[in-house]
């Protein structure tokens, strides 16, 4: 795939040809990565996202105290240890892109849930064009964390597009994100912060403070991802035959509605696109919370639901466009400034460019870039 000898060598050059053989690498892993999602989704058994989730609790049984300083060191380690080992990984295949390839591959798979997402959405909306309502509330559950036992059809229908929005960007858009900027550390990093606020970061007697450094962790991940998910998903409303100036102007309006600072921004934007109004009352075993409205329009129905999916789809595609091209322009100018050219080519050696060559300017840096 990539000739040993673009990425050996010493010096500058060397160095040089290591690291656009590694933005190759990790371009290549997260196509292969997002692909193998789209085709498999998540796997089945021996899930390494439940593996961390039982280390994590497992962890927090040693760790947990009612205390903001014992909730930062389980987050800590939690999330440090996954973003050390993808540290080491870079490390180690340095030197063997292809190595690298298959281990980014095999991450970006392991963290990317779109196709999941979207086989869900799909089962609820199949059963409420049904009017099944009981299989309707059983399948909730895999989406979101409401009580759906005295849900209509409009409000589990809220509840999914609400779910495919807010997901859309934290297990789709969020890892691409990160995958670009980090390369494996990202991807894992994020993945295990993601997951950490899902078991801990929520409100409750036990969590209260406990909770809340996986909480501002998250939250502040997903502050980019959020937001560039919601300006995909204004971009891409057509694709349902959405308004891309209505979509603009719901979120221009409400996005800051929302109490959480990254769902408000994807589900106004689904709002938008949809044309419906979404918030209001969300029930949750034991407590109940009253969301302000989002969007113009009537209601979300079951076949809002297909569009949603389909919808996030397109946006995930898109972010994966992005996240490639990110990592093959801007990671290695970033990494080696002074050394590479525009576009990451590698420049004239100075003995055989002259003084001109030899006095030429560094390139640039390019820029990157709930409590619930």
């Amino acid at each position: 795939m990539w000739p040993e000898a673009s990425v050996t060598g010493t010096g500058r050059r060397g160095t040089a040809r290591r690291l656009v053989a590694a933005g190759l690498a990790d371009a290549a892993g997260l196509a292969a990565g997002y692909a193998l999602d789209a085709l498999l989704g998540d796997p089945r058994r021996l899930h390494p996202v439940a593996g961390f989730g039982r280390t994590a609790a497992a962890l927090e049984r040693r760790l947990y105290r009612p205390e903001r300083g014992a909730g930062a060191a389980h987050a800590a380690l939690a999330v440090g240890v996954p973003v050390l080992a993808g540290v080491a990984a870079n490390l180690l295949t340095r030197r063997r892109p292809l190595a690298r390839a298959v281990l980014v591959a095999a991450g970006t798979w392991t963290v990317l849930g779109g196709r999941t997402l979207r086989r869900e959405a799909r089962t609820l909306d199949q059963a409420l064009r049904r009017g099944d309502l009981p299989a309707a509330r059983r399948r909730l559950g895999h989406l979101c964390g409401r009580d759906p036992s005295a849900l209509d059809e409009s409000e589990l229908a809220r509840a999914t597009v609400e779910s495919v929005a807010e997901n859309t960007s934290d297990a789709v858009v969020a890892p691409l994100f990160w995958g670009a900027v980090a390369g494996l550390p990202g991807l894992l990093g994020y993945r295990a912060a993601n997951t950490l606020d899902a078991m801990v970061g929520h409100r409750s007697p036990r969590y209260e403070r406990f909770g809340t450094p996986a909480a501002r962790l998250d939250d502040l991940l997903n502050l980019a991802p959020s937001r560039l998910t919601a300006l995909l998903t204004i971009a891409a409303a057509p694709v349902v035959d959405g308004d891309r100036r209505r979509a603009w102007r719901i979120w221009r309006r409400d996005r800051n509605d929302h109490p959480s600072p990254n769902a408000g921004q994807c589900e106004s934007a689904m709002a938008g696109a949809l044309g419906v109004r979404l918030g209001g009352r969300n029930l949750y075993f034991g407590r109940a919370e009253v969301r302000p409205f989002l969007g113009d329009g009537p209601r979300p129905e079951a076949r809002h639901i297909r569009r949603a999916a389909r919808l996030s789809g397109a946006v995930g595609l898109a972010a994966l466009g992005i996240a490639v091209v990110q990592t093959l322009v801007a990671r290695p100018r970033r990494v080696l400034p002074g050394r590479l050219g525009p576009g990451g080519a590698l420049p004239a050696h100075p003995r055989r460019a002259g003084d001109a060559g030899a006095r030429r300017a560094p390139w640039r840096l390019v820029p990157t870039g709930r409590r619930r």
